[in-house]
């Protein structure tokens, strides 16, 4: 066990897994409405031994909310995300348990000529357990702000998020975590009820926890294909890191979002007034 841990690269890092709104336009607000959004992913990185890490978040619920905040569509959200994590070998490990959960709040606004523009103000809430063992998952809480462009017009999908994490310094396995920002990036059209594109997205450790860390980033790029069946919208993902540094090696991920609307708001009736 101890010689598998020593294999493991350090998993301290970004707390949204870098690439999550990949295929999504975050900075757009929705109609009104309340939506789920399950998304799994799973992905192996060419450590020695390898690394497989698989993470699950069953139900990302979002309130689309009737109010607005200096013209910016108001929103609440929250996600709890699973996660697994295996190392190859005879004496590697197998771990799973619960990522830290996360709870935001949102304003998006319409900028005119299809542009949007979103920001986010998030919290991280702590965990105990078998993740937080290995530094998958932090025993304290911590902030997160990001903020969303979109271009929407003619099927196409061009955005950009960009996300910044707090950390905190220590020395103690999963009580420590560096500062991070991570930035996704989308470009699809839609044809009909698909959709092809590409996405990308980067993360970068800010800060060190601790004299001696060694700071991780790393740069991925893949493909999107998605179908519209009416009350569901997936989108399939593949990427692969296009260069990392301190992971111990270049990760492949499969992805998929899942995008259920549980109630939307009925459209107000326009009055028509008669001319006599």
């Amino acid at each position: 066990m101890l010689s598998a841990l020593a294999a493991m690269p350090a998993r301290a890092g970004s707390e949204l897994q870098p690439g999550t709104t990949t295929g999504l336009a975050i900075g757009a607000p929705l109609p009104e409405g309340v939506y789920d959004m399950t998304l799994p992913n799973w992905g192996a990185r060419a450590t020695h031994p390898a690394t497989d890490v698989g993470v699950l978040t069953p139900a990302w619920i979002v309130w689309s909310t009737p109010w607005t905040i200096f013209g910016g569509r108001l929103g609440f959200d929250a996600a709890t995300p699973v996660a697994q994590v295996a190392v190859d070998g005879p004496f590697g490990l197998n771990k799973a348990g619960w990522a830290n959960p996360l709870v935001e709040m949102s304003l998006k606004w319409d900028l005119g000529g299809h542009f949007f523009f979103g920001v986010h103000e998030g919290v991280h809430l702590p965990v105990n357990g078998p993740l937080q063992e290995i530094g998958v998952a932090y025993d304290f809480a911590s902030f997160m702000q990001a903020v969303a462009f979109s271009y929407l017009n003619e099927g196409w999908n061009l955005s950009a998020t960009f996300i910044y994490g707090t950390g905190r310094n220590g020395t103690t396995v999963g009580s420590y975590a560096p500062s991070w920002f991570n930035y996704d990036l989308t470009a699809t059209r839609t044809f009909g009820k698909w959709e092809i594109g590409a996405v990308g997205f980067g993360s970068t450790d800010l800060s060190s926890p601790y004299a001696g860390y060694a700071r991780q980033s790393q740069f991925a790029m893949g493909g999107l294909v998605g179908y519209n069946f009416g009350p569901v919208d997936l989108q399939l993902k593949l990427t692969t890191d296009l260069t990392e540094c301190n992971y111990g090696g270049k990760d492949t991920r499969l992805w998929a979002n899942i995008i259920v609307p549980i109630w939307v708001a009925t459209a107000p009736k326009q009055q028509i007034a008669a001319k006599y």
